[in-house]
């Protein structure tokens, strides 16, 4: 077993899984920290958020707590203030950063007031979005609160009608839609540690896929990653410039991630998409992947986001 490490806290609580669409990921994410920051030497309990996690975190009594959640719940703001009440450091961004950057609207608002190039965008209804085009074709619709690309329709110019999966009984994603014109061109990613940018990295989806949708994002063979980005330096270096801007411009701590869509053609740019606030750290994450090609391992990395945690974040 490692030594017990140097920082400030010995015993870590992952939280994992919980109850948002992304569930299954959080728990790859979890399980993969658990065994990095055991490596490291800390005393980890993993826990399986539900509804009693301040019971639970009052009997396993942790000096920190690694947020492995993501989507709903984790990582909008509410378990951040529930362990702000709880008086337990926690990493990644806080209460009012997280809320902000979970509502894609509200993000982009305040992406734009920063000088960050975004999409145009408005809030639909979703029964709205199945009776007519809400923007003139191509665009997209995606819920407003969500993560990893779930429940997001890209809707071409050659369909005549709107997406009538939208009309499916079991729809989880809320009635709140975000349109926005849809961007072609490149898939790219930037990371924030700390007050450090990365590197970029240019996600190509494999070709049976539409986009970098959730199979894209976490199936192995879903995507291919080009780190370093084949890119001009001076759009290499302006998509790391964005991403620190996006990172300020939200008030994310900790480890951040920004998408961009870069359009390539004449008249186009690079948009941001949004910033993850609770990025994956699965084999196949691209925050990982970033850190160890900035020479920072995998157990370094986590280690550094533990030992990073606090409270009024």
């Amino acid at each position: 077993m490692s030594a017990m490490p140097s920082g400030r806290f010995r015993h870590i609580a992952v939280l994992m899984g919980g109850c948002s669409a992304e569930r299954t990921v959080s728990l790859d994410s979890g399980a993969a920290c658990s065994r990095a920051l055991e490596a490291a030497g800390y005393r980890v309990t993993p826990i399986d958020v539900g509804r009693d996690i301040a019971e639970r975190l009052g009997e396993v009594r942790p000096d920190a707590c690694f947020n492995a959640l993501h989507g709903r719940w984790g990582e909008d703001g509410c378990v951040q203030g529930l362990l702000e009440l709880l008086a337990i450091p926690y990493t990644h961004s806080g209460v009012l950063a997280s809320a902000l950057a979970m509502h894609k609207l509200r993000a982009k608002e305040m992406m734009r007031a920063a000088g960050v190039p975004v999409a145009a965008g408005r809030l639909v209804g979703r029964l709205e979005a199945t009776r007519q085009h809400v923007l003139p074709r191509p665009y997209v619709l995606k819920p407003v609160c969500e993560g990893s690309s779930v429940g997001v329709y890209i809707v071409r110019e050659d369909h005549t009608h709107p997406p009538q999966e939208l009309t499916d009984p079991g729809w989880a994603f809320g009635e709140v839609l975000l349109a926005e014109p849809y961007i072609p061109g490149r898939e790219l990613t930037c990371a924030v540690l700390g007050e450090r940018c990365l590197g970029v990295t240019e996600i190509i989806p494999a070709e049976a896929l539409r986009f970098y949708n959730y199979e894209a994002k976490y199936a192995v063979g879903g995507s291919r990653h080009l780190l370093p980005a084949p890119l001009s330096p001076n759009v290499y270096e302006l998509v790391q410039k964005l991403t620190l801007a996006a990172h300020n411009a939200l008030g994310c701590r900790g480890v951040s991630r920004a998408d961009f869509r870069y359009d390539d053609s004449p008249g186009g740019g690079v948009f941001c998409l949004e910033v993850n606030t609770q990025p994956g750290m699965t084999a196949t994450s691209l925050v990982p992947e970033l850190a160890q090609h900035a020479g920072l391992s995998f157990v370094e990395l986590v280690s550094w986001m533990i030992e990073e945690a606090s409270c009024n974040r």
